[in-house]
């Protein structure tokens, strides 16, 4: 009888670690602002890890394991001004154990708001990946695999005071929808909350100008609408 109860008590705590995960920790809202102020300053987007940070060049990012240029429509899933050829993209992978609002990374207006669907949402890693990057903290190399260019994304182009950057919400395969929070037209500042995405999931973060420098690097830990990614530089400097 004795392990009938605790059979019963184990399954009782999981039921209730699991609604209480999909319920009330999925949807945690803190309150986010910039850890310092600084002209020119890029916050993250998103809480979680880096997993790349690469060059945008002739309008797309060179992926290394496919040894070609995977085009920003791809990407992105839509036109992103044609003219935006060179630049920069973050990549950041939103564990279950992370917030999942996503924020403003620099103050701007929504100049388009452009969702992608998906037939059916892939895995972004598999079991020993995601032990070595949420538990063991050790890169994998997420650029341009199947679900990066093929799952379900909201993308929101952004007018940065004349630089654009694009936020790309990317769905993981139990995501049933990317929530937006904003519209076209629309001014946003610092650490304002954009979107959201249920449990793990991926934002990228593109920025079109090469006149940036980058204040974390592959594999660190960081908070949406907190964390200080990169700094413009000024073209005086």
């Amino acid at each position: 009888m004795f392990f009938v109860y605790l059979i019963l008590g184990i399954g009782l705590l999981w039921i209730l670690g699991t609604l209480f995960l999909r319920r009330v920790w999925f949807y945690r809202d803190p309150q986010r602002a910039p850890e310092s102020l600084q002209d020119g300053m890029i916050l993250a987007p998103a809480d979680g890890r880096v997993v790349y940070i690469k060059r945008i060049e002739d309008g797309g990012i060179y992926a290394e394991k496919l040894g070609e240029r995977i085009p920003l429509p791809e990407i992105a899933g839509c036109d992103l001004a044609g003219n935006n050829n060179r630049g920069w993209a973050i990549g950041i992978y939103m564990s279950p154990l992370d917030v999942h609002f996503n924020y403003c990374p620099y103050p701007g207006k929504v100049l388009s708001i452009n969702r992608t669907h998906a037939r059916i949402n892939l895995p972004m890693l598999d079991l020993w990946e995601y032990v070595r990057v949420v538990w063991l903290r050790r890169m994998v190399d997420m650029f341009a695999r199947k679900y990066h260019l093929e799952n379900e994304r909201n993308t929101i182009l952004l007018d940065c005071n004349g630089i654009k950057m694009a936020v790309i919400l990317i769905a993981d395969k139990f995501v049933s929808k990317i929530k937006c929070f904003v519209s076209e037209g629309q001014s946003l500042g610092y650490s304002e909350k954009i979107g959201f995405i249920e449990r793990g999931s991926q934002v990228d973060l593109m920025i079109f100008t090469e006149n940036v420098e980058f204040k974390v690097g592959i594999n660190d830990q960081v908070y949406g609408g907190k964390t200080v990614i990169a700094g413009i530089i000024s073209s005086k400097d």
